[in-house]
């Protein structure tokens, strides 16, 4: 393990109409800072946002989390679903340099084994700058299922969860290096990229 663990800035931004205006209490924020406080050995610093399903306003949010606050990861959770009201991967879609589908896939295959609407959920992944910035499910339980993904009783993964890319994705793309914690979620790097 590296001596000294880089800071990196991650962006966390709850998207709801009703939480954004205090109808209820917002759950995506916590449950985000939570899984990802327990994950990353690096020294964080949480940038959080929360905002109304406005397709505008998510992807403003996103670009001035990227390109002004300088946040390496950013992970959006709500407004993935079918109704009108959910145009996250639109926004996203809006600021993206590149598209990854490859989280959004692996969300809903995790998804799939709980729920058959899981392919009704529509999030996505792209890279902007030096930035990876991901689209989560709304629920804090579904939160972590697809960060972390599927364990046996005996704790070995049995889906991958969707983080355990996620700081080779960010080496790739010139960003620091991740460290995690395998107790919560063991991140993979090929040999010739490992420090």
């Amino acid at each position: 393990m590296s001596a000294i663990l880089e800071p990196v800035r991650i962006g966390v931004v709850s998207i709801s109409d009703r939480a954004s205006t205090g109808i209820y209490e917002d759950k995506g924020l916590p449950a985000l800072q939570d899984w990802l406080g327990r994950a990353v050995r690096n020294p964080i610093t949480w940038v959080p946002r929360l905002i109304p399903d406005e397709r505008e306003q998510i992807a403003q949010t996103l670009r001035e989390l990227v390109d002004n606050d300088h946040c390496d990861l950013v992970l959006t959770t709500g407004g993935t679903g079918p109704s009108p009201r959910d145009v996250t991967p639109e926004a996203t879609l809006d600021v993206a340099d590149k598209e990854m589908p490859g989280f959004g896939e692996q969300m809903r295959q995790i998804s799939l084994r709980f729920v058959p609407t899981a392919i009704l959920s529509r999030q996505t992944a792209v890279i902007r700058g030096r930035a990876l910035i991901l689209n989560l499910p709304g629920q804090p339980k579904s939160i972590a299922e697809t960060l972390e993904g599927l364990k046996d009783e005996a704790g070995k993964a049995v889906v991958p969860g969707i983080f355990a890319a996620v700081p080779y994705c960010i080496d790739l793309i010139g960003g620091p290096y991740i460290e995690s914690d395998p107790a919560v979620c063991d991140a993979f790097r090929p040999k010739s990229a490992r420090r």
